[in-house]
C-alpha cells in the first residue's frame, strides 16, 4: 500500500472520530472531515466546543476512520487552528468534501483545524492474514 492508496482510502469518509485529551482524561467527538493529498485531515467546529479547547491546549490528537466494514485508520498527529491566509486553501478543501459548510462561516465562533500525520495505521481484517502497514511522518 502507498500513501495514493491511503489517500485513496482516507477520502471514503466524511466522518471521523476524533480524540483530545482534557486534564489527562480521554474525550471523543464525531467530526466531519476532508482530507488532503498530504493526508491532512480538515475539519470545522466551535470555539465553544470540548474539542476545541483540548486542542489549544494541547495539539496532540488522534482519529479514526472507516468502520463499516473491517478496514479502519488509525491517525495520530498535531491539529494546528488555521488562520488567513493559510484557512482560504484548507477552507476549499473542507467544503469541497462538505458543500454546506461554507454556512458555517457566518457563525461567530466557528473555527477551523488541520491535523497533520506524525503516525498512520491502516489495517484490513476482512481479509486472512490481515492486512496491517504503519506510516510514519
Amino acid at each position: 500500500m502507498t500513501e495514493a492508496d491511503l489517500y485513496a482510502f482516507m477520502t471514503q469518509f466524511r466522518l471521523g472520530v476524533l480524540g483530545s485529551v482534557h486534564d489527562g482524561a480521554p474525550q471523543a467527538a464525531l467530526v466531519g472531515i476532508a482530507v488532503t493529498r498530504e493526508l491532512e485531515i480538515v475539519f470545522d467546529t466551535v470555539s465553544t466546543s470540548r474539542k476545541y479547547r483540548n486542542l489549544c491546549v494541547r495539539s496532540a490528537c488522534s482519529l479514526v476512520l472507516g468502520w463499516t466494514g473491517e478496514q479502519t485508520v488509525q491517525y495520530e498527529g498535531r491539529a494546528e487552528q488555521l488562520e488567513l491566509p493559510e484557512l482560504e486553501r484548507y477552507r476549499q478543501i473542507y467544503f469541497k468534501a462538505w458543500p454546506d459548510g461554507r454556512g458555517h462561516m457566518s457563525w461567530p465562533d466557528i473555527a477551523y483545524f488541520v491535523v497533520r500525520p506524525a503516525w498512520i495505521r491502516f489495517s484490513d481484517f476482512e481479509q486472512s492474514p490481515p492486512f496491517i502497514q504503519e506510516f510514519t511522518f
